[in-house]
C-alpha cells in the first residue's frame, strides 16, 4: 500500500491520511509499506550542506508553497483547538539571507574552535561553512570569530556568542571566555575595528562589558532608538516590516493606542503610541531617550504586566491596544483588555499556542477575531509568528 503525505505536523514531519508520521518528507510524497520515499512535486533540495545535522532548520526540503501552508496551518490548528477560526491572510515569508540576529555557541578542542548551531536532539555542534538564513554580515564574521576565539576561549570549554545587526553594523557578544589584560584587550579592540563592528562585548561570567564600541549603537524603528545589549529586535527586517504594517491595518481609526510588552518600540512609533509599558528597565531608558530626542510625546512605565497588568479601567483611556507577549502569551493582561472598553487589539504572537489560549480569553470577553496575518520570519523552520486584530462587538 502507497500511502501519500498530506500535510506537515507543528514539528515538521509529514504526516500520511492515514495518521502516520514520517521525518523528512514533504506534501505530495509517496510512503510504500516497507518506508521508502518517492519524492513528490512540492519537495525541493535543500539550499545548505548542514541540512539534516543542524538543529536550526526543519523544512528546507519543502517548496515555498509547502511552507507558506505550514505556516498558516500551524496557526489554524492552534485556533481549532479551542474552537476558533478567522480569516487566514497570505502568509509573509522572510527571504534567504535575512535574519538579522543569531545566537551561536563555539567549543574549543586544542587548537579548532567548532563553531555554529547545536545538532538536531544534540549537544553536538554543527561547524558552520554557510547559513543561507543569516545575513551576510553575520555570515562573514564566522571565519575571523573562529580565530579569535582561538586565542581567548578555554580549552574544552564552550562560550556563547550573540549577534544582532545594527544601524552600525554587527553588534557581537561573546560570554563564557577568558579576556583579562592588555594583550586581549588589544585583540578585542583590534577585532572590532578590523571587522567593522558596532559593538564588541564579553561576559566572563560577570555580566556584560562593552570593550569595543566606537560610537552609539541604535536601531531604525522609525526613529533612531538605542540597542541595548540582548535587547529584543524581530528576527529580519521583512518580518518586521509585515508585522508593523498588520498592527497598523488593525488599529486603523483608533486615536489613543497602547503599547504593551513594547520592548524598545517594534510598534510604538510606527503606530504613534501614547502609552508604552515595558518590563525591561534598559528597554525602558531606550525608549524614553528616543522620545525625547525626537520630541515625541509618550508615556512610558516601567512595569510587569504579568504581575501587574493593566486593569480595565486603566485601559478605558485607550481605543487602540498592541500587544506583543513573550512565548508564554499574556493571560494576566488579556484577562483585563477582555474587560476593557477598547475597540481594537493588534495582537503580535510568536507562539501561535498561547496566541489561541489567550484569543480564547478575548472572544469570550466580548472581542470578535477578525483575521489573523501569518509571518514566516524564521524561514524554513517551525517557529511562526503572526499578528490579528480583534475589535469589540
Amino acid at each position: 500500500m502507497i500511502e501519500p503525505i498530506v500535510r506537515l505536523a507543528a514539528r515538521g514531519d509529514g504526516v500520511t491520511a492515514g495518521g502516520t508520521f514520517v521525518a523528512g518528507t514533504a506534501p505530495s510524497d509517496l510512503i510504500a509499506a516497507d518506508g521508502s520515499i518517492t519524492p513528490g512535486p512540492h519537495r525541493q533540495t535543500p539550499p545548505c550542506r548542514h541540512f539534516g545535522r543542524c538543529g536550526g532548520c526543519q523544512l528546507q526540503h519543502v517548496d515555498d508553497a509547502s511552507y507558506a501552508d505550514f505556516v498558516s496551518q500551524r496557526i489554524i490548528s492552534a485556533l481549532a483547538a479551542h474552537h476558533l477560526e478567522a480569516p487566514m491572510r497570505t502568509p509573509i515569508l522572510s527571504p534567504p539571507h535575512s535574519r538579522r540576529r543569531a545566537a551561536l555557541r563555539a567549543t574549543r578542542r586544542g587548537r579548532q574552535v567548532v563553531l555554529g548551531y547545536a545538532e538536531a536532539k544534540s549537544h553536538t555542534l554543527v561547524d558552520l561553512a554557510e547559513c543561507p538564513v543569516l545575513a551576510p554580515e553575520i555570515v562573514a564574521l564566522i571565519k575571523p570569530l573562529r580565530q579569535l576565539l582561538g586565542h581567548i576561549l578555554p580549552d574544552r570549554k564552550t562560550g556563547t556568542i550573540r549577534m544582532a545587526l545594527a544601524d552600525q553594523g554587527v553588534d557581537l557578544t561573546i560570554s563564557g571566555v577568558e579576556a583579562e589584560g592588555l594583550e586581549a584587550a588589544e585583540a578585542l579592540a583590534a577585532f572590532g575595528a578590523a571587522n567593522g563592528l558596532a559593538r564588541l562585548s564579553v561576559d566572563e561570567g560577570f555580566g556584560v562589558m562593552a570593550r569595543y564600541a566606537p560610537r552609539p549603537v541604535t536601531i531604525d524603528l522609525g526613529i533612531p532608538v538605542m540597542l541595548p545589549d540582548g535587547a529584543f529586535l524581530q528576527a529580519t527586517r521583512e518580518g518586521e516590516k509585515a508585522l508593523i504594517a498588520a498592527v497598523e491595518a488593525a488599529l486603523d481609526g483608533t486615536m489613543v493606542r497602547a503599547d504593551l510588552f513594547a520592548g524598545i518600540g517594534t510598534f510604538t512609533f510606527a503606530i504613534d503610541a501614547a502609552y508604552a509599558a515595558e518590563g525591561a528597565r534598559d528597554a525602558v531608558a531606550a525608549l524614553k531617550a528616543a522620545a525625547n530626542a525626537k520630541l515625541r510625546t509618550l508615556e512610558v512605565e516601567h512595569r510587569d504586566l504579568f504581575r501587574r497588568p493593566l486593569m480595565a479601567a486603566e485601559l478605558a483611556r485607550f481605543d487602540g491596544v498592541v500587544i506583543d507577549p513573550p512565548r508564554a502569551g499574556a493571560r494576566e493582561q488579556i484577562a483585563e483588555l477582555a474587560q476593557s472598553s477598547v475597540a481594537q487589539i493588534a495582537y503580535v504572537s510568536c507562539n501561535p499556542a498561547t496566541f489561541a489560549r489567550d484569543a480564547a480569553m478575548l472572544v469570550a470577553g466580548g472581542y470578535a477575531l477578525d483575521w489573523v496575518q501569518p509571518v514566516g520570519q524564521f524561514l524554513w523552520s517551525t517557529h511562526v509568528e503572526l499578528a490579528a486584530r480583534f475589535s469589540r462587538r
